[in-house]
């Protein structure tokens, strides 16, 4: 800015030179760096025994696994060993003659299965109810 009596003012007014402040960043750098360095050789140690210590969870964890899915696997078994009979029971089932001597389902009862429905007259007791007369 530039006033009448002042001449052009300087922005860095009471700022040391930019080499002294270049080396105070330095010297903070070298100051955080340091105490970044003290407290990862203090906190090693505890690292250390945290680490061992989920280690050691992991194996107990791993221990009482291993029967859960052994009970686990066997009851899988059982369940689809079940699953697989019944679905042999429905298959034969589809496969067997209907109640009528009609062929249900199967590669013989494409011919026999009918394609339509029936057309029933009209108070043909498979109809329903006929019309009633008051």
């Amino acid at each position: 800015m530039t006033g009448p009596m002042n001449g052009p003012q300087d922005s860095n007014a009471g700022e040391p030179p930019a080499g002294a402040r270049d080396d105070r960043h330095a010297r903070w750098m070298g100051q955080l760096q340091s105490m970044i360095d003290d407290l990862a050789t203090a906190a090693a140690p505890t690292l250390r025994e945290i680490g061992a210590k989920a280690a050691e969870l992991a194996a107990k964890a791993g221990d009482a696994a291993g029967p859960i899915a052994q009970r686990a696997a066997v009851a899988t078994s059982d369940v689809g060993q079940r699953l697989a009979a019944r679905g042999r029971e429905i298959a034969t089932d589809l496969r067997r003659p209907g109640e009528a001597g009609e062929a249900t389902a199967g590669p013989d009862a494409s011919s026999a299965a009918p394609t339509e429905a029936p057309t029933l007259a009209p108070g043909d007791p498979a109809d329903g109810p006929g019309p009633t007369s008051t």
